[in-house]
């Protein structure tokens, strides 16, 4: 016998029939029974009330406003539902007696993220039954408390079939079948506002034929609010799939990503908010290009561009400051501010992958929690400590989470791991490693830097060249070392150039030299390894170590 307490509409706890085939999974087609007496047990009263704007532009628009006037008219609902909740909060508690003839549900939908701290009952919420007499339904204007109350400004009455909106929707399921007295009358009372006739209408046949008359994304945005009231889930199913093939914009991935949190966390939806996500990383991929444009993004946005591995940064350091920079001018309040980072936006800034020197930064940084910042700059250091092996497990293990802070991104300047020591004297030893194919893609004249470190107060890099040898005969692999302050500062380093080789992959020295430094000046070897290009890129090079070229640096301030 099957469990009588299954949640039909769970698909976490659904059944698998013993006689269940692929075809048996397509809904049947009941749209001829829409609004059909013969095919109908009850009677479907929807009550429309006045919008505070003008409703009857709202409705016209259903099949040809554009997404901005349709954000613009939602902004404009939510203000109103925040007033009448304002005004319905500072009434004296009705006394609600029960009604033999009928069954009125007002269902004026509430964003839960735009009406806070409201301890409202989730069925309050949700279906709010109120007392009539037979007259009292269609007479909105005999309320003993109507002076605020919106106008009843048309009726519409469907014949409905119970059993095939229960099929589709929790919310018709438990309004039948709930045991009570009104689970038996023959007519129902929802009563909605006049921007969403259009939407229950198309819901109400979707419901019935599985299909939409519509395909604007404005239109669709409407039906997938309503089903989500409603609890149709397969009907957000077919909006969210609708609204995925229609033209990506901005605009419209910015509104999918700002839709109420009810919906966001809806699995039907998840497909349609995944694409907006992916839609904005990529259009800002390169986001120093774009930055004045990405500053004025919302907090979804910016998140979605931000959690993104394909991002083109020169940095995780440059990801701190525009992080930074973006949340001072979007929440002035620190303690504000201090919430975004510490909730939402500390999260996308991978902080394994920042310089040591801008981690210390991040601990004595008033914008973050000190707890907050210490714990992440604090893992940072443990991961920075770990050995390759160790990285590469953590980073693959941590592929598969939405954080992502273990899987470096591919920096315009590479990451590098500094040892400092100050006696006997100030010296540095600098680690960077790059992949093969960052390598292969060096030829025939490219060139990748890595982060800056410092020694004595002043700022090195590292430089990997693809070139042609002192004689121009063939390509090969170059090291430079240089200092990045401009100007008439003088800097004298010895140094040293050190790769990992097989079979024993010790560190083994390759270069060695002095340098007195100007700024803006690089020191190095153009033919690091004395081979050619090819032997050094070969699949049996003795310098890639599980495909990862492993290069060291020492420098020493000459005493």
């Amino acid at each position: 016998m099957k469990d009588q307490n299954l949640d039909l509409f769970d698909p976490r706890t659904a059944v698998m029939d013993p006689e269940y085939s692929p075809s048996s999974t397509r809904d049947p087609d009941f749209g001829f029974a829409f609004n059909d007496v013969n095919f109908s047990d009850r009677l479907l009263q929807i009550e429309i009330m006045a919008d505070s704007f003008d409703p009857q532009s709202d409705s016209d628009s259903f099949h040809s406003q554009s997404l901005a006037d349709w954000a613009r008219n939602r902004k404009r609902r939510r203000e109103d539902i925040r007033k009448e909740m304002d005004t319905c909060l500072s009434f004296a508690a009705l006394d609600i007696t029960a009604c033999p003839e009928e069954q009125v549900i007002s269902c004026n939908q509430i964003d839960t993220e735009d009406v806070e701290n409201e301890n409202q009952d989730e069925s309050v919420v949700a279906m709010i039954e109120e007392p009539h007499s037979g007259d009292e339904a269609t007479n909105a204007d005999d309320s003993s408390w109507n002076f605020d109350s919106p106008r009843v400004v048309k009726v519409e009455t469907l014949h409905i079939s119970s059993p095939i909106l229960a099929a589709k929707s929790p919310f018709f399921y438990k309004l039948f079948s709930n045991g009570m007295r009104e689970s038996e009358q023959r007519q129902v009372t929802l009563r909605i506002n006049a921007s969403e006739e259009a939407a229950l209408m198309e819901l109400l046949n979707f419901m019935y034929s599985n299909k939409l008359t519509t395909n604007t994304a404005p239109a669709l945005l409407d039906v997938l609010m309503a089903a989500d009231k409603f609890e149709v889930a397969s009907c957000m199913r077919h909006c969210s799939r609708q609204l995925r093939n229609l033209p990506m914009t901005p605009e419209s991935a910015l509104l999918y990503l700002e839709l109420p949190s009810s919906i966001l966390m809806a699995e039907a939806v998840k497909p349609l908010t995944d694409a907006a996500e992916q839609f904005l990383a990529a259009r800002y991929k390169d986001i120093t290009k774009f930055q004045e444009e990405v500053m004025k993004l919302p907090l979804a946005g910016v998140e979605a561009i931000l959690f993104s591995d394909d991002l083109q940064i020169a940095s995780e350091d440059a990801v701190y400051d525009f992080v930074l920079k973006w949340t001072r001018t979007h929440y002035p309040q620190i303690e504000e501010r201090r919430e975004i980072l510490g909730s939402r936006l500390g999260r996308c800034i991978r902080f394994p992958f920042m310089s040591c020197r801008k981690l210390r930064k991040v601990l004595a940084c008033n914008d973050f929690d000190h707890e907050f910042a210490s714990k992440l700059v604090l893992e940072a250091l443990f991961y920075k400590a770990e050995a390759p092996h160790r990285q590469r497990t953590q980073a693959a293990e941590d592929s598969s989470s939405t954080s992502h802070r273990f899987v470096e991104r591919a920096y315009k300047y590479r990451p590098v791991k500094v040892v400092d020591f100050g006696l006997p004297r100030q010296q540095c030893v600098v680690y960077l490693d790059l992949k093969r194919e960052e390598c292969a893609n060096l030829f025939p004249s490219g060139r990748v830097y890595s982060q800056a470190f410092h020694l004595g107060g002043q700022g090195f890099f590292l430089s990997a060249h693809c070139n042609m040898d002192q004689q121009s005969s063939f390509h090969c692999f170059g090291l430079f070392l240089g200092m990045q302050e401009k100007g008439s500062v003088t800097f004298a380093v010895d140094y040293e150039f050190a790769a990992r080789t097989k079979p024993g992959e010790e560190y083994v020295s390759k270069y060695k030299g002095n340098y007195t430094f100007t700024g803006g000046k690089a020191v190095g070897y153009r033919n690091l390894f004395a081979i050619p290009w090819t032997s050094f890129i070969a699949e049996d090079s003795p310098y890639f170590t599980n495909g990862m070229l492993h290069l060291r640096a020492e420098l020493t301030i000459k005493s």
